[in-house]
């Protein structure tokens, strides 16, 4: 790396730094701990999965540096600049930077076989057919367990070189992270989602084969990164939501353990099976991972409002993800005051033009029904696959979504 990249992330850290320094960010932490810590309040508000190739105002995200190292960070502190600058709602700007743990799969594993459209080349989302890889029994035997590694060197080399290029403006954290348990979301795209569908149905039984490697598997994975360490409690984001909990215990030695960090899971195809049929063949098999670790954030864009007493059945549960297509009162009446209601609003209103009252009334329905029944709460819009190339859509959002809440708190 140059001096001239360094100088270029040394200034944007220094504004980073000074963000970071703010009362307001711990103002926001506590406010996002006690929510997880089911202490009713303001709820948080977050952006996230944003689509930046459309966010550049003004050039502002215009990269200059040449080492790839360097322009990595100097894209991450342009991007919470510009976040805090139009659209910042409650983020949060943490006194430290993160290098995560490396962490390697050295088995074979068995690959998609998909065609893929395109409607935008900058875009990450886009359409996806997958042909069937695992149709057979003897396909089966190509789930094979993982071999996982840590190389500590590239850990070393990465803080190094962090600290090196940051001149010390800010302290450098080493950090492992929690576990995202989404086994069938992988199964889909190795089967297709007809097919998979179909089977749960008339071939249950090799379903199930299929489920329980995948879970066993898991299981595998969350031993190997406890014993190397891989695992940590102490995140700065649980999958775009707050991860700050009361829950964990303190001290070097507990943040690597399982349980003492969250677990995210999810089947979002699970949305077009019957409650009977998502308890069979997949929240039997998850909750042999999910009674493992310290907390439980469960739920993505499947509506679960049919489902949610199952759910309850999960140990260590914490936090219920409501989605765009979720029936809201049925879930805040069923969930009450023992559950984060992880609420998740529509990101097509932010996708060609953002309509300010719609938006208002979809927030004052979500306050007024939480309210209603003692909900903590909180909002994170995500899944923003599109903005229109219009980047003035996401802030008006910001600034409706701000406005109603202040009419309640």
């Amino acid at each position: 790396m140059n001096n001239n990249d360094k100088n270029i992330v040394r200034e944007l850290a220094k504004k980073y730094a000074d963000l970071a320094k703010l009362p307001v960010m711990q103002a926001r932490i506590k406010r996002m701990r006690d929510n997880n810590d089911l202490i009713a309040g303001r709820p948080p508000v977050l952006i996230n999965e944003i689509p930046w190739h459309e966010m550049n105002i003004d050039g502002r995200l215009d990269l200059k540096c040449e080492d790839e190292f360097a322009r990595g960070f100097e894209r991450y502190f342009k991007t919470v600049l510009l976040r805090w600058d139009y659209f910042r709602v409650d983020m949060v700007v943490e006194d430290f930077l993160t290098v995560y743990k490396s962490c390697r799969d050295e088995s074979v594993q068995l690959l998609t076989d998909e065609k893929i459209l395109r409607t935008d080349s900058e875009n990450n989302i886009c359409s996806h057919e997958y042909n069937d890889v695992l149709s057979t029994e003897a396909d089966l035997e190509k789930i094979t367990e993982p071999k996982l590694t840590a190389d500590k060197a590239l850990d070393a080399l990465n803080v190094e070189k962090t600290q090196d290029l940051t001149g010390g403006i800010l302290p450098v954290k080493l950090r492992g992270s929690y576990v995202y348990h989404s086994p069938w979301d992988t199964i889909a795209s190795l089967r297709g989602a007809e097919k998979l569908l179909f089977d749960l149905a008339v071939r249950p039984e090799f379903m199930h084969k299929i489920i329980d490697r995948f879970t066993n598997n898991a299981l595998s994975a969350l031993k190997q990164k406890e014993r190397l360490g891989l695992l940590d409690s102490d995140i700065p984001d649980l999958h775009c939501t707050p991860p700050y909990a009361s829950d964990f215990s303190s001290g070097e030695e507990n943040r690597t353990k399982a349980d003492n960090i969250w677990i995210r899971g999810t089947a979002q195809l699970f949305s077009s099976v019957s409650p009977d049929m998502h308890e069979e063949f997949e929240l039997e098999y998850a909750r042999k991972l999910y009674e493992k670790c310290k907390l439980v954030y469960y739920g993505c864009c499947e509506p679960l409002d049919n489902k949610i007493g199952l759910l309850k059945k999960i140990p260590n549960l914490r936090k219920i993800g409501v989605s765009p297509w979720a029936d809201e009162e049925k879930c805040a009446e069923q969930t009450g005051g023992a559950y984060v209601y992880a609420r998740k609003p529509n990101p097509s209103h932010v996708a060609a033009v953002t309509d300010i009252e719609v938006v208002k009334k979809e927030t004052r329905k979500t306050v007024e029904i939480c309210r209603k029944y003692g909900c903590p709460y909180e909002f994170v819009l995500k899944d923003i696959s599109t903005v229109g190339r219009k980047p003035q859509n996401l802030i008006a959002w910001a600034k409706a979504v701000t406005e109603v809440i202040d009419e309640y708190y």
